[in-house]
């Protein structure tokens, strides 16, 4: 065992190793250890090759610099696929760009770190880094980047912090961060065109915490920008975002996709958590629409979310307040949401201030609500019902849903994503799937709660089939096909076919619902097998009865149909 782990060691092991000490007294090529150590870090990256491992000792390294690409200085340019490491972290290491004082991306600027293809930087801070102004240098590469510009998403930092740089576009611009703290920065987006793991970005002012970056399991904190505070074009996954602010448009995110986040106490004129966005099982929670702007039709509008799709989220104790405006023509609206798409959702408990005119949400410009938990009963979509979703303790912060909450099993899975609620737990347990982030993991009953309750029927599993009516249908298939399970008369069933003006055409007509959908099957001969096969799916239900014209049926027969609930 010993042989194959030296054996794996030395596979993995770097080429040479180099060593930077600030203080040594007898720096001497090739920096081979501590007492010939480089007393910078470039001389040593500078004496490298490809694969070699850079050892830094403690110290703020503030000298030399370095043009890699553009006329902008770094301080350190990591030009070669190799790896750059501090010894003892990002508390006692430190690079340093340069910044004007008083000034942000001047002519003179530094920008902190430059790193190529390949390489890899861990276990520093990178502070007071600058780029130059787009508009002088007519160089983009040069605007970018502040605290660290990677030539590529190939390109690794690890356990660092980037820190007080003051950008013209970005504080750190592509690459993989991973377990990084980036706070303080101004000027630009804290970070652009990156993937982040395990990060926080904080207190980052200009034009937000990250743009056009994939976010994995990151805290999104404090930030603010014009749009998209803590989020701008970017896909979000298992993340928090608190506290961000955006001066216009999306406090939380910005035209963003959302997966199994949460949002909340974030600040915008419009979309207070979210706007144009997608939501995929997330809560929702005390974010506010608050528009500080002095100007003329100053509007506060959706303080959950502002347009956009949100699927199976919590939407809760979000406000649209009155705006902060010397002018008239103000609008404060949609305190849980302003228009958008809602599916398999929770819009509870939010409010306007003052009352107004949709505390939960406001049906702007084609809202739909479909399968969703909220008040006043929306006037389009179906599957909605307006019960007090039941949740644990609101005031405490649990969004949990009680045993006896509606929502369970109240969904739809067609606007199910993902395979996990916002806990982690199975997303659906029992075949459909619940309303709101997070699936009740021990159902009693398969059926809709919410519309067993309807109907004064118990949730513990024993009527799930019943046959209370007498009518051949149990009460879990009254419950697919959206029958009323206390009326013998209401079934789903055929209507005898009859002959159209088309003498080719048969008109199949079968007792409906509104808020189903079926599928019609046809067979010419009841002993083949499969005996049925489908002619017709997603048929939009009608109140009474629906019927479909069935223009294949060429000559006489024999011609059997059947008809199902999608």
């Amino acid at each position: 065992m010993g042989a194959i782990l030296l054996l794996l060691w030395l596979c993995n092991a770097p080429a040479s190793v180099l060593y930077v000490d600030l203080n040594c007294t007898n720096p001497a090529p090739p920096y081979a250890g501590w007492n010939t150590a480089a007393t910078n870090i470039q001389d040593a990256i500078d004496a490298s090759s490809d694969g070699d491992l850079i050892l830094v000792t403690n110290g703020v390294y503030q000298t030399r610099g370095r043009v890699a690409e553009g006329s902008l200085t770094n301080r350190v340019a990591i030009t070669k696929p190799i790896t750059v490491q501090s010894v003892n972290g990002p508390a006692v290491t430190v690079i340093g760009g340069y910044t004007i004082p008083g000034t942000l991306y001047g002519t003179n600027a530094v920008r902190c770190v430059y790193l190529t293809d390949g390489a890899t930087l861990a276990g520093f801070t990178l502070t007071n880094g600058a780029t130059q102004n787009y508009l002088v240098t007519l160089s983009s590469i040069d605007s970018v980047g502040g605290g660290i510009y990677c030539d590529s998403t190939n390109a690794l930092i690890i356990n660092c912090v980037i820190e007080s740089n003051s950008p013209y576009a970005s504080a750190a611009n592509s690459g993989i961060l991973s377990n990084c703290l980036v706070a303080n920065n101004t000027g630009g987006s804290a970070v652009y065109g990156a993937l982040l793991i395990d990060c926080t970005v904080t207190n980052n002012s200009g034009y937000g915490g990250v743009n056009t970056c994939t976010v994995n399991n990151c805290l999104i904190a404090n930030n603010s920008g014009q749009n998209g505070g803590g989020a701008l074009y970017s896909v979000l996954n298992n993340c928090f975002l608190s506290g961000n602010k955006a001066s216009a448009y999306g406090g939380g995110a910005y035209d963003s996709t959302l997966n199994n986040c949460i949002l909340t106490n974030n600040q915008a004129g419009w979309g207070g958590g979210a706007i144009i966005s997608t939501l995929n099982n997330c809560l929702v929670v005390n974010n506010v629409a608050y528009s500080q702007q002095n100007e003329a039709d100053t509007e506060s509008l959706g303080g959950g979310i502002n347009g956009g799709t949100a699927n199976n989220c919590t939407i809760v104790g979000n406000v649209a307040k009155m705006p902060n405006s010397i002018y008239g023509g103000l609008e404060w609206l949609g305190g849980g949401a302003f228009g958008g798409t809602l599916n398999n959702c929770i819009i509870y408990n939010n409010s306007e201030s003052p009352s107004f005119n949709g505390d939960n949400y406001y049906n702007y410009d084609g809202c739909i609500l479909s399968n969703c938990c909220t008040a006043p009963l929306p006037s389009g979509g179906y599957g909605n019902f307006v019960n007090d979703p039941l949740l644990i303790n609101q005031a405490a912060g649990n969004f949990h849903l009680q045993s006896n909450s509606p929502c369970i099993n109240a969904g739809n899975n067609v606007y199910a994503s993902g395979t996990n609620d916002l806990d982690g737990n199975p997303r659906i347990k029992v075949g459909t799937v619940d309303i709101g982030a997070y699936e009740y993991q021990t159902p009693t009953s398969i059926i809709s709660y919410a519309w067993l309750q309807q109907y004064g029927l118990l949730t513990d599993g024993s009527a799930d089939y019943a046959d209370y009516d007498d009518n051949g249908m149990n009460i879990y298939q009254d419950w697919i096909a959206g029958l009323n399970p206390t009326n013998a008369a209401s079934v789903l069933a055929m209507v005898p076919p009859t002959a159209t003006n088309n003498s080719t055409a048969t008109t199949v007509t079968w007792q409906s619902v509104n808020t189903r959908r079926y599928y019609l099957q046809r067979a010419t001969d009841l002993t083949a097998q499969p005996a049925f096969s489908s002619i017709q799916s997603n048929i939009v239900g009608h109140a009474g009865t629906t019927s479909y014209a069935d223009i294949t049926a060429t000559n006489g027969g024999p011609y059997f149909y059947r008809v199902g609930v999608q």
